[in-house]
Formats: C-alpha cells, structure tokens, sequence
C-alpha cells in the first residue's frame, strides 16, 4: 500500500461520510480489521476500508443491524457462501421491516383514535389521552 492510498482515521470517517467516534466503534465491534500504525503511530485504513465503511454505512441505511452486517460481511468472504445467502437474508430484513410497517400503521391508528377523543380544551387532568395510558390492555 503505497502513501496515498493510506488514510487516517480522520480522513477515512470523511470519505466514508461518518464521524472518527464511528469508526473506533467499527474498530471496537469487530467491523473493520486493526490497521497498521504508521513510524509516528498513527492508525493507516486503506482503499478496502473505506469501501468496507461505506458497505456498513449504506447496510445500516437499509435496516441492517451491526450484527446482520457482521453476518453480511462474513458472506463476503466465505468460500461457500451463495447469493442465495444473501438474498436469504435481504428477504429476512423486508420481512422484519413489513412487520415494523404494521406495527406503526397500528399505533397510528390508535393514536388517531385517540386523538379524535380528545376536544383540547380544557386541563390536561382528566384527558382521554393520558387516561388511555394508565387502562389496562
């Protein structure tokens, strides 16, 4: 790896569109290997690094845990990993964001509801809303 395609932790958290607190926190859980320090000490990330921020950065925008990610990074390099893995795991991740879809159609509904009980006027005491929280379900 030759000078310029070495980067700080600094520069590797800019291009990769995330802070330096990010990065120790990738180093720290695993998500990127330990890097070679260079004379004076300073941690050096190379080209592969900072596409494996970016592969994080962008697996997390889609809903993927660190764990998940973790999962996915590992297919990378398994010899006997097929897409089929990771199509498997893709369906997983929209079967668990339909569930979430569900779940918040349902709070809204409720909330909704809720809110049509309420006139807003008045005290807050005795609100239909904040009685709603202390009923039994």
């Amino acid at each position: 790896m030759n000078g310029r395609d070495q980067l700080t932790r600094g520069e590797l958290a800019r291009q990769g569109g995330v802070n330096i607190e990010t990065v120790r926190y990738y180093e720290r859980r695993g998500l990127l290997p330990e890097p070679p320090r260079s004379q004076s000490g300073y941690r050096l990330f190379s080209k592969d690094d900072l596409r494996r921020v970016r592969f994080i950065k962008r697996a997390q925008e889609l809903g993927f845990s660190l764990k998940e990610i973790q999962e996915l990074l590992a297919l990378r390099v398994e010899p006997q990993s097929t897409r089929a893995d990771v199509r498997q795991r893709a369906e997983a991740k929209i079967a668990n964001i339909d569930e979430k879809i569900r779940q918040l159609r349902a709070m809204k509904k409720s909330l909704q509801r809720l809110t049509a009980s309420c006139s807003g006027i008045g005290p807050a005491c005795g609100c239909p809303i904040l009685e709603s929280f202390e009923d039994d379900i």
